[in-house]
C-alpha cells in the first residue's frame, strides 16, 4: 500500500459516487489501512454533481477537511467535463479516471490542459453486460484501486466478495454481477 493516497470522486446523484467512496474506505480498513470516506454535502438531488472523498494510508489521518490537491481524480460521469473543473488541484504525478466512450485525444481536450496520467473506462457497457443495467459505481471503484495501487488486485477482488456477500446476502445475482463488473475493469482499464 503506498503510504497515504487522497482521491476526489466527481459524479451525479444517484450514480453511486458516495457509494464507491465509502466502499473504498471500508474495504481500505479491513485490510489495516487508516481510512476517510465521505460526501460533500450540499443541495444534492438525482442528477445533480456531486463530490466525495477518500484518504487512505499507512499512518494515522490527522487532517479532516475537503481534499484539495487529490493524487487522483475519478470522474463517474463523463458530461460532468464540460461543466466542472475536475482537475482543480489534482497534482501533476497524479491521474483521474474518467468513465467514458470517448476517444483519449477528446478527452484530453476536455481537461484544461492537465499533463497527468490519463485512464478511460466505459463503465456502462460493463456494467450493463455485468448487472444488466447501468451503476457505473462498481467499475468506477475497480479503476480506482488499480490505478492507484492503494490494494492488490486479489486482496481487492477478495474483499468485495465479503462485502457484496454481507451487503446482499439475499440477492445472490448481485454479488455474481458486480463481482463480474470488477473484474472486467481491471481487464479493460485503458491509459489514454
Amino acid at each position: 500500500m503506498t503510504n497515504n493516497i487522497e482521491i476526489r470522486w466527481h459524479g451525479r446523484g444517484g450514480q453511486g459516487a458516495k457509494t464507491a467512496a465509502l466502499l473504498l474506505a471500508d474495504v481500505a480498513f479491513k485490510t489495516g489501512a487508516y481510512v476517510q470516506g465521505f460526501p460533500e454535502y450540499g443541495p444534492e438531488r438525482m442528477g445533480a454533481p456531486i463530490t466525495a472523498f477518500n484518504r487512505i494510508s499507512s499512518k494515522p489521518i490527522r487532517v479532516h477537511s475537503n481534499i484539495y490537491t487529490p493524487d487522483l481524480v475519478v470522474v463517474v460521469d463523463d458530461s460532468l467535463l464540460a461543466s466542472v473543473d475536475v482537475t482543480a488541484g489534482l497534482k501533476d504525478e497524479g491521474a483521474i479516471i474518467i468513465n467514458t466512450r470517448k476517444e483519449a485525444e477528446e478527452i484530453r481536450s476536455l481537461l484544461k490542459g492537465y499533463a497527468g496520467r490519463v485512464y478511460t473506462v466505459d463503465a456502462r457497457a460493463i456494467s450493463e453486460e455485468a448487472l444488466g443495467r447501468y451503476f457505473p459505481n462498481s467499475p468506477m471503484l475497480a479503476a480506482a484501486v488499480a490505478v492507484s495501487g492503494v490494494l492488490d488486485k486479489d486482496t481487492f477482488i477478495a474483499e468485495m466478495q465479503h462485502s457484496y456477500e454481507h451487503k446482499f446476502a439475499k440477492k445472490p445475482e448481485v454479488i455474481e454481477g458486480n463481482m463480474k463488473a470488477l473484474t472486467m475493469t481491471f481487464e479493460s482499464l485503458k491509459e489514454a
